[in-house]
């Protein structure tokens, strides 16, 4: 197995082996993801069996055991994906629900779920059998996670679980819901568990699709328990231990967003310099133009400044350091700058932005949820400023 740099060209921490996966993953999102993305937009959904295909190729388990059907892979494997998926597939919604299945609402029941869990939800979901959805937004709980609402009490047997959620990825057509509940009468810190809910469940509904900004391709659902009654077994790690888990997802989470905001700028830029070379004004291509030459280089600039940061808390992440405050960091930092990054885009493509071959303007709807999902902008101001003491 190669090492991370190990190659000249190669930035660290990746080598050899993950930028030939690199390769294959561009020509599969370029040949069969890329060519239907408008489709999928107009209809806001991308096909069941998009998750076959991928699971197929195993890229749902990439970093996901042999044993378990996966590639034996790690985190720098799964990076690679989310990357060239976001760079190549040029919608924020395949994104969305191919990385909400695989690198959301699958790695808690690997880390945390026993043998049984595992063959029932994780084995089918590597092969895209299974989609799953992690459950954690309520109406009047988002980012404060500790607040959560909906209730699991306890009966012989298992659990009971009333309440609701809302901006679930994959939540229109999940199979089974990681969902995080309040299982004292507090609840808080102390006081949250982990349920996989099969959707199936009587008592369990889709109570609507959501419209949104951006994100088209993706289904984002609003969910109901109504006295779902859920196993013993199903109770994911341990009773009252959930914000455990909720934290360690977490950081993950939003490192993969940095990720993919790397590889969405990377296609701004190149989309941008196509068409600066090709596009004339006044008798003149427009990149010969010292405005447009300066928005390019402001837009590179911050991309590459997005990118080393992203490369190295990934290295570090990936060798077991702490990292709260750099995950942190990267994850407010990288997700403006995509806003950024893509608004300059749009400017200079200008009207053209809004056609759907130059997917600029679906490039910046795409973006704004960064500063919002996975943890908002101001929660990751507050985490970095407790990392200091203060």
């Amino acid at each position: 197995m190669s090492e991370p740099g190990d190659a000249p060209g190669i930035p660290p921490p990746f080598g050899r082996e993950h930028e030939e996966l690199r390769a294959t993953v561009r020509r599969f999102v370029e040949n069969e993801i890329a060519p239907h993305v408008d489709q999928w937009e107009d209809e806001r959904l991308f096909p069941r069996e998009l998750f076959d295909r991928c699971g197929e190729l195993g890229l749902l388990g990439l970093k996901f055991p042999e044993a378990y059907g996966g590639q034996g892979g790690g985190y720098l494997h799964d990076a690679i994906w989310v990357e060239e998926l976001s760079r190549r597939g040029a919608s924020g919604g395949v994104a969305a629900g191919l990385n909400a299945h695989a690198s959301i609402a699958m790695p808690p029941i690997f880390k945390f779920g026993d043998e049984w869990q595992k063959q029932r939800w994780l084995v089918p979901g590597i092969k895209g059998e299974k989609i799953g959805a992690l459950g954690i937004t309520e109406p009047g709980a988002g980012s404060d996670v500790a607040s959560l609402r909906t209730t699991a009490r306890k009966v012989e047997g298992g659990w009971v679980v009333n309440g609701s959620k809302t901006f679930i990825t994959n939540g229109v057509r999940a199979d089974f819901l990681v969902c995080a509940v309040k299982t004292t009468e507090q609840g808080g810190h102390d006081g949250i568990s982990f349920l996989v809910i099969d959707t199936d469940s009587p008592g369990y509904e889709v109570v609507s699709k959501l419209e949104k900004l951006g994100w088209h391709a993706s289904d984002t659902g609003e969910i109901a328990f109504t006295d779902v009654e859920v196993p013993d077994e199903h109770l994911l790690g341990e009773e009252n231990g959930g914000f455990k888990l909720i934290m360690s997802n977490f950081a993950w989470e939003r490192l993969l967003m940095a990720i993919g905001a790397v590889g969405a700028m990377d296609e701004l830029i190149e989309t941008s310099v196509a068409y600066a070379g090709e596009r004339e004004a006044f008798g003149r291509s427009i990149g010969s133009f010292q405005a447009i030459r300066h928005k390019i280089a402001e837009m590179a600039t911050t991309a590459a400044a997005a990118k080393t940061l992203t490369y190295d808390t990934l290295r570090r992440f990936d060798q077991g350091e702490p990292v709260i405050r750099e995950v942190s960091m990267t994850k407010l930092m990288t997700q403006r700058a995509l806003v950024e990054v893509a608004d300059q885009a749009l400017q200079i493509h200008g009207g053209y932005g809004y056609m759907k071959e130059y997917r600029v303007e679906r490039a910046l709807r795409d973006a704004r949820l960064g500063p919002i999902g996975g943890g908002t902008d101001e929660i990751m101001k507050e985490i970095i400023g407790k990392t200091f003491g203060l």
